[in-house]
């Protein structure tokens, strides 16, 4: 059975959702999944990600270990002790510290991510699916073990853990890294690099530039 991956634009979500375990994305009101496979694009500054991709999570992340891909290590992105970003709210800033530390990751790139997908919302839904912080679609929140995807703690957790297999995955390239969390392994798979759609050109030119803003 195939499943579909998406990390996705951002939308409050209502109290209903708030203490939700066993979330999917046809729970949410209001939202029109389109058939797997196809693309929709949405890139205004307000907006982020609504892509959807074939493949399974795992199967995606097993077979880009032997695809024919260029790689671009960054240096710094495994300093997990590194100082957590101004921008954190204070309430998440011990939470994105301690993720970082478990998953090793450097805590600025998690911040920058989180930023971008939900501008640190915990209650975020995406018109798609994708919840709270770090907007992880349920089969992606499925993967990683999740059992609360709107548990602030559980949310950023996972998110920094998908980030390190991501970034294990592409040894170390940024650019990849953040594709792939954008519109989905399969995609970055299919394409052997950033797939070549506005939407996510723009959200990894924007997270690695506020990333590399914090390491100033």
């Amino acid at each position: 059975m195939k499943t579909t991956l998406t990390l996705a634009t951002l939308l409050a979500a209502t109290s209903a959702f708030a203490g939700v375990n066993n979330f999917s994305a046809a729970d949410v009101q209001g939202v029109r999944l389109k058939r797997p496979g196809r693309v929709v694009i949405s890139n205004t500054s307000n907006r982020i990600t609504a892509f959807h991709f074939f493949g399974n999570v795992k199967e995606a992340l097993v077979s880009l270990k032997t695809a024919p891909l260029n790689y671009s290590p960054f240096a710094g992105i495994f300093n997990s002790n590194a100082r957590v970003s101004s921008v954190v709210p204070m309430e998440l800033a011990q939470v994105i510290a301690d993720a970082s530390r478990t998953h090793g990751v450097d805590p600025r790139l998690v911040a920058a991510v989180a930023r971008r997908e939900s501008a640190f919302n915990a209650n975020a839904v995406s018109p798609v699916g994708a919840c709270g912080i770090m907007q992880l679609m349920p089969a992606t929140a499925r993967y990683l073990g999740v059992n609360n995807i709107f548990d602030s703690r559980e949310n950023v957790f996972a998110g920094a853990r998908y980030l390190r297999t991501l970034l294990d995955t592409f040894h170390g390239d940024l650019d990849l890294t953040l594709a792939a969390y954008n519109a989905g392994p399969g995609a970055v798979r299919k394409f052997n690099g950033v797939p070549p759609y506005r939407e996510t050109q723009a959200y990894v030119k924007n997270v690695r530039a506020f990333y590399e803003a914090s390491l100033r």
